[in-house]
């Protein structure tokens, strides 16, 4: 007897609120279909134009589509006036905007970033400390991909705030190698030797377009001070390319090259 009092109550349910299922089913299916393929389109005409092509803007349409589908189910299925949850929303903003103040600032971080074109996908950038190609720009963060394959996540709001450089190719990928040579050697003929040896170590991870090049920066009380500039291509991890290039300087122990507690050089990047 009570089972067929619950059923009976549930079809009754049913019937009285079939209208507002239908609706409420309804523009779920069109908010999702209408996600779906405004996502798609919108990829597309971002990928041709010259806009940066980022998630943040198409998250933003995304939320646009939902806030209408809530807004039309609202009275009718839930008979919730929108004017009314809009003035309760207003009235607790402040309090709202208060705890979700890193939120606001990362979202409004990542529109100025985008919109002042002040960093796209693709970019090579160095931000406190982090050197690598911008992936992504989302709603909170930018995602940071490095040589290493390494994803840096970064706080939109850091990069409004903190120093940040935009590098070329070319810089992207240098290293330095620093030696000192003896003040009685011929520079050209240390410039050759050295040259020929990490042409020979490094052929393989060098930078096509950019050949290793040596300079001499100046004198010490040891000899001649110089550097030796090297260039990873894509892919080939900085120190990777260093450690062979200061191996073949050092290898058969150069007769120009000063001696300097042990070590016939200085690396560093």
């Amino acid at each position: 007897m009570t089972n067929n009092v619950t059923m009976s109550g549930i079809e009754q349910w049913f019937q009285m609120n079939m209208g507002r299922l239908i609706w409420l089913v309804l523009m779920t299916v069109l908010a999702l279909v209408a996600d779906r393929i405004l996502s798609r389109l919108l990829r597309k005409a971002l990928d041709k134009s010259q806009i940066p092509s980022a998630s943040i803007f198409i998250n933003l349409a995304r939320v646009l589509i939902w806030v209408a589908a809530i807004a039309m189910v609202l009275q009718p299925v839930f008979g919730i006036n929108p004017t009314t949850l809009v003035t309760a929303l207003g009235v607790g903003g402040v309090a709202l905007s208060l705890g979700l103040k890193d939120t606001i600032a990362n979202v409004i971080g990542g529109f100025g970033l985008m919109l002042g074109r002040v960093i796209q996908p693709g970019d090579l950038v160095t931000v406190q400390g982090v050197t690598g190609t911008v992936h992504d720009i989302t709603w909170r963060h930018t995602t940071v991909r490095t040589r290493g394959g390494d994803f840096m996540i970064i706080p939109n709001s850091v990069l409004n705030t903190a120093a940040l450089t935009k590098l070329s190719p070319v810089s992207e990928s240098m290293i330095t190698l620093e030696f000192t040579a003896k003040a009685s050697c011929d520079p050209d003929e240390v410039s050759r030797d050295i040259l020929a040896r990490v042409t020979a170590a490094t052929a393989d991870l060098e930078l096509e377009s950019q050949s290793p090049l040596v300079k001499f920066t100046g004198f010490s009380p040891y000899g001649r001070t110089g550097q030796v500039l090297l260039f990873a291509r894509p892919g080939v991890l900085l120190s990777t390319i260093r450690d062979k290039a200061a191996r073949a300087i050092a290898e058969g122990d150069p007769h120009y090259l000063v001696e300097n507690g042990g070590s016939s050089y200085n690396a560093q990047e």
